[in-house]
């Protein structure tokens, strides 16, 4: 659908960033919400049994899981970079990987978190469900003005930053491909990309804010998840 998608189609990149931003929210959460859930039983015996400590057992789980949490969206995005046409520098390229990986890393989190909460698969499958799918809504692409009542959502939910960190190495500020199209001009301005440039790419919010709330979420639910398992008891 993306296949070498030009310059100037700026909805359409925007499209295919947001579902990457979609995609790679939801597999690995999903995937991680079921890791302690699955395994409360044989943790707990052996926990019993002093087998080992939280912290050894907690590392291990997700360390263990990391090679293959970060194999999959690699290769995927080698392949659909170049084959969508986007930004063609090997920079641009390993920025974009960056991201995504760190969202990955972020994602699983969220799904380990709230695993360890609430401990029953079927409970936590529905949750990470509804968390994301409230993450992916307010995320930025389907809605620019988010009713008041729910725009707290935007700013806690992963899709969003992670989107924006994609537009920034994609985009910047939106200046080079504003003066592309010729959006500076009078005649230019009521076209349709200008308006996606105005509305999606400038004045949003900066990239270190990003990347900071990215990493603070990647220790918060990774502690969440921690704290969570040291509750349960035999």
């Amino acid at each position: 659908m993306w296949w070498h998608s030009d310059y100037r189609d700026i909805q359409d990149r925007l499209g295919l960033l947001f579902f990457i931003s979609i995609f790679w929210g939801v597999f690995p959460s999903f995937n991680a919400v079921f890791a302690f859930p699955q395994e409360r039983a044989i943790f707990m015996k052996e926990r019993a049994s002093g087998m080992y400590t939280l912290s050894s057992y907690f590392m291990a789980r997700i360390v263990g899981d990391l090679p293959m949490d970060l194999i999959l969206p690699t290769l995927f995005l080698t392949i659909t970079y170049w084959m969508a046409g986007l930004k063609p520098q090997l920079l641009a390229f390993l920025l974009t990987l960056l991201v995504l990986l760190s969202y990955v890393i972020v994602s699983q989190g969220l799904g380990l978190a709230l695993g360890a909460i609430i401990m029953d698969a079927k409970q936590a499958s529905t949750v990470i469900t509804v968390t994301m799918l409230a993450f992916v809504l307010t995320g930025g692409f389907y809605v620019h003005k988010v009713p008041a009542c729910l725009a707290w959502i935007k700013y806690i939910s992963t899709t969003f930053y992670s989107y924006r960190l994609l537009i920034d190495v994609q985009f910047g500020e939106g200046k080079e491909i504003s003066d592309l199209l010729g959006c500076s001009h009078i005649q230019g301005s009521d076209r349709a990309n200008c308006k996606f440039i105005e509305q999606d790419i400038m004045g949003q919010i900066h990239p270190s804010m990003s990347l900071g709330i990215l990493l603070i979420m990647f220790v918060g639910y990774r502690l969440i998840a921690y704290l969570a398992l040291r509750r349960i008891r035999a």
